[in-house]
């Protein structure tokens, strides 16, 4: 398959492919132990079971938190699904622009926030979860992706969980279940009878063969969060450390979406699904 790729798609392809064997991007477990007083205390103003509801709430939302229209405009097009023939090198941009843009609010959020200390951290990671999933949908969208079937949703799931992963266990957990959406036919290309699907909280996203579960992801992304966030509770430093790990937290998923849906796009392509 690879040797049918342009030059600009093989390099894409190879970057992918590095992307897949990084390790996540989270604190080291030497700070984490030097700092586990804080991150005690952090995981106990955060509890799970928010994390887990904003999950829900966005996904439930998803299509309300995605206005797909200045995407199309960006693009020129006047129907996602046209970016399908668009070349990658466009789509990468137009996605570079929606993932600076979000890196750039996350960070305002963040330095607002951290001014707050403990009393406003609670209500920044529900926040984060809410528009790293909205960046995830967008991206989504500049490769011709629109979140209409529970198959498109786990796979924004998948996307956020490899972002929030703390291990690369985890890590090639999401990536299975990314192939494992990939491997059905796309709903994207042609109108899907159940494209009107929608997803409750009272009936989580799940697939055959994947682990992806909302429990699972929530925790994992409340553990992800705290080890970055713990740093912003220590006094005078709350500002700088909340805008930067805010920052930090939406560069990580921006190119974890970037790099799943340039791979979605490039197995539609050539019609493959052995890319993983």
């Amino acid at each position: 398959m690879t040797h049918q790729l342009t030059e600009y798609e093989a390099k894409q392809f190879s970057a992918i492919q590095a992307w897949k064997t990084e390790e996540p991007s989270v604190i080291s477990k030497s700070l984490g132990t030097v700092f586990a007083p804080v991150s005690w205390l952090t995981q106990k103003l955060i509890p799970e079971k928010a994390i887990r509801s904003a999950v829900y709430a966005a996904i439930k939302t998803a299509d309300k938190l995605t206005d797909s229209g200045d995407i199309k405009k960006s693009g020129n097009v006047s129907e996602i699904r046209e970016f399908f023939k668009k070349e990658l090198e466009f789509l990468d941009k137009l996605s570079a622009n929606v993932h600076h843009w979000a890196i750039g609010l996350a960070t305002t959020g963040g330095i607002a926030t951290g001014l707050g200390g403990a009393v406003t951290l609670a209500a920044d990671i529900p926040a984060m979860v809410t528009l790293a999933l909205r960046t995830i949908n967008k991206i989504g969208l500049c490769y011709g992706y629109e979140p209409k079937t529970n198959d498109d949703r786990l796979f924004i799931l998948a996307v956020l969980a490899i972002s929030s992963a703390n291990s690369i266990g985890d890590k090639m957990i999401a990536l299975n279940t990314l192939h494992a959406v990939r491997a059905n036919p796309e709903p994207s290309l042609e109108p899907s009878s159940d494209d009107t699907t929608e997803s409750t909280p009272e009936k989580p996203l799940t697939k055959k063969d994947t682990d992806i579960g909302i429990d699972h992801l929530s925790k994992a992304i409340g553990i992800n969060l705290t080890k970055r966030k713990m740093l912003q509770l220590i006094p005078a430093a709350g500002a700088i450390v909340g805008g930067s790990v805010n920052g930090w937290y939406l560069r990580d998923v921006g190119w974890s979406a970037r790099r799943a849906y340039q791979e979605r796009w490039l197995a539609n392509k050539y019609s493959s699904n052995n890319l993983l």
